[in-house]
């Protein structure tokens, strides 16, 4: 393990990309101090957010804020761009700070070509900050990783759902969604 790294605050990250260092264009976020690029956004993996986000504002209304591809600060050294947010409503649509673990109800991260760093790095990262529940959808293998009960060592709680399973975020347990529902049709 590398012992001589120099991580990168939030505050650093954000100066940094006021200053114009990053191109307008790039898809970057910070995890764990580290700069990371991430992959490009195929039409599948889109439309799965598209879909994903339509059923979640249907069924949750105006009982949480949905962010689309938005920062949500875990802590002074991460500050990732889940697919999709639910955070709880702010009256400034978070216009003085992203939200951060404890204004979020749900992370829900599309996967295509991105699964593996989805399931280990993002995991632990959203784990170690107290996101209460994370969701991987996988559209290639049509599944739904579900994951609950952070700690700082990772989830306690993981499961790999098939498609005709019928799910509810933890703190909506009125909110009934089949996997099918998040998932293109074959």
């Amino acid at each position: 393990m590398l012992t001589n790294i120099r991580l990168i605050s939030v505050k650093e990250y954000h100066q940094m990309a006021e200053t114009g260092i990053f191109h307008p264009e790039e898809r970057l976020e910070l995890i764990a101090g580290q700069i990371i690029r991430m992959s490009a956004k195929g039409t599948a993996h889109e439309s799965a957010i598209t879909r994903t986000e339509r059923l979640l504002r249907q069924r949750l209304g105006d009982k949480v804020l949905l962010r689309i591809q938005s920062p949500v600060q875990l802590d002074d050294y991460s500050e990732p761009e889940p697919d999709i947010s639910v955070v709880k409503p702010n009256p400034l649509d978070y216009d003085d700070h992203h939200p951060n673990a404890s204004e979020v109800f749900l992370l829900i991260e599309i996967a295509d070509s991105s699964l593996k760093y989805d399931q280990e790095v993002k995991a632990l990262a959203y784990s170690k900050s107290g996101i209460i529940e994370y969701w991987i959808l996988d559209i290639n293998r049509r599944k739904l990783y579900m994951y609950r009960l952070p700690s700082p060592d990772g989830y306690h709680s993981e499961s790999i759902l098939a498609e005709d399973v019928t799910i509810s975020p933890l703190a909506f347990d009125d909110c009934a969604i089949t996997i099918r529902e998040l998932l293109r049709k074959v």
